[in-house]
């Protein structure tokens, strides 16, 4: 995982940039590139990582590539956004990236409905690819949007618990025994806390949404819905009860924890998320929701306590589902301007299909294995709690947010209602929860 802004915050950039990308169709792979693969050429990458460690680990995946293809050369172009990315594929041109990766998941409903990426299709039926063997359910599914596949993914991220072992201990806990469900998940975020005055000396977890990593489709993966929209393309969250017991539930351990302003005054006091102030690895909260990499910079930041990983809780009537989790990651494509979408096909395919390609990249930056066949590879180097991820990835019951035509709008609106209704601004949650779902369809309406 990169060194970037949270999701959620990276989510509503994005959202902003991502009209750019509508009228950045110029071209597309209708046919699998009319240039020859095997021709010398230099084709051009364009990623968004900005860390000197992973930009070494994107450096050395790409050596790997061109030492296998010694006919193609990449160009390497690192930290671009969404943003920049948006405004090339606007441009069109020579000086445009051939392949380019984003971080924004979210996006790629807009990015296949919009032809703002390459149709991969073609080439996957040339080269007789099965999806099925190579990648685990939910990662082809926020891969593609409504049969147009645009993109394949690369790494992926899953989402679990962080606890103070240390704490646990000194709370009267059982550190090998972490809470397995919501209601469970409650009592020890309270025997965790620590209050002083109108502050904390400790807090068990913070649950606002504007805490670290604490948004609306983190925690609603431990719930169990059929999505958030129906067959017909309309939100659900009015009429699936499992929104309204994720918000409730949400709601009561704000409350039980001290209200959200106490809260949300005790939240402005954190370190930054990806520096070594970060509240979980000062001890400010005792446990955290977040994804795999933080194991690497729980190690980074000199850590002196003893740190337990487990799956995040689930609904009390759910425990059978426990060990799923919320799944995301990095995607691939081909600008549909490309005039070398052959040879931007091969860098694809090799950096998300090679068993040693992905393996070797997941070892270098922490992440999670994209593939099938990496994730049960006897070459991954990982300290032992991060088989933790690699049981969720593997989990038949984790999941992903749906995309959508115009990509995490649906989500900003739905997060809106639920920062009023954890604040008290709403209290008839399930008015507010339909004229959410109403408001939701028109959006997408407006955006097709």
């Amino acid at each position: 995982m990169p060194v970037r802004p949270r999701r959620a915050a990276a989510a509503l950039a994005a959202t902003a940039s991502i009209a750019l990308f509508a009228s950045a169709c110029t071209g597309s792979a209708n046919n699998a590139g009319s240039d020859d693969p095997k021709a010398e050429a230099t084709i051009t990458f364009w990623h968004g990582w900005q860390d000197p460690a992973e930009v070494k680990a994107i450096s050395d995946n790409v050596a790997r590539f061109e030492k296998a293809h010694p006919n193609i050369k990449v160009k390497i172009v690192g930290g671009i956004n969404d943003d920049k990315l948006g405004q090339a594929l606007r441009a069109g041109g020579s000086k445009g990236p051939d392949v380019v990766s984003s971080f924004t998941t979210s996006n790629v409903g807009k990015f296949c409905s919009s032809g703002s990426l390459a149709d991969l299709k073609p080439f996957i039926e040339k080269d007789k690819l099965d999806l099925d063997k190579l990648f685990p359910k939910v990662l082809q599914e926020y891969t593609q949007f409504e049969g147009r596949r645009c993109s394949l993914p690369l790494l992926s991220d899953a989402y679990g618990l962080y606890y103070n072992k240390d704490l646990f201990r000194a709370a009267g806990l059982d550190p090998e025994a972490p809470p397995k469900t919501w209601s469970q998940f409650t009592e020890v975020a309270k025997k965790l806390t620590k209050a002083k005055g109108d502050s904390y000396e400790r807090l068990g977890f913070m649950p606002n949404y504007l805490g670290y990593e604490t948004v609306v489709e983190h925690y609603m993966s431990q719930w169990k819905h059929n999505g958030y929209f129906d067959a017909d393309g309309k939100s659900t969250i009015a009429k699936d009860p499992a929104f309204a017991e994720m918000l409730t539930y949400q709601k009561s351990l704000v409350d039980a924890l001290g209200g959200f302003q106490k809260l949300d005054k005790y939240r402005t006091a954190f370190g930054d998320e990806w520096g070594a102030k970060h509240p979980f690895h000062t001890g400010q909260v005792a446990m955290q929701l977040d994804g795999e990499w933080r194991l690497n910079f729980v190690m980074k930041a000199g850590v002196t306590f003893d740190v337990g990983v487990a799956p995040l809780p689930v609904a009390d009537d759910e425990i059978a589902e426990y060990g799923k989790g919320y799944l995301s990651g990095t995607i691939m494509g081909i600008a549909p301007q490309s005039k070398k979408q052959n040879a931007a096909w091969e860098l694809i395919k090799y950096m998300t299909t090679d068993t040693e390609a992905v393996v070797s990249f997941a070892n270098d930056i922490g992440n999670v294995p994209s593939t099938l066949e990496a994730l049960k590879s006897p070459n991954l180097k990982f300290d032992a709690r991060f088989k933790t991820f690699l049981d969720i990835a593997r989990h038949p019951e984790s999941t992903t947010m749906d995309g959508a035509v115009n990509g995490p709008s649906y989500q900003e609106t739905l997060s809106a209602l639920a920062h009023k209704y954890e604040k008290g601004q709403v209290t008839d949650l399930k008015q507010g929860l339909a004229d959410t779902a109403a408001q939701i369809d028109r959006d997408i309406a407006a955006a097709k």
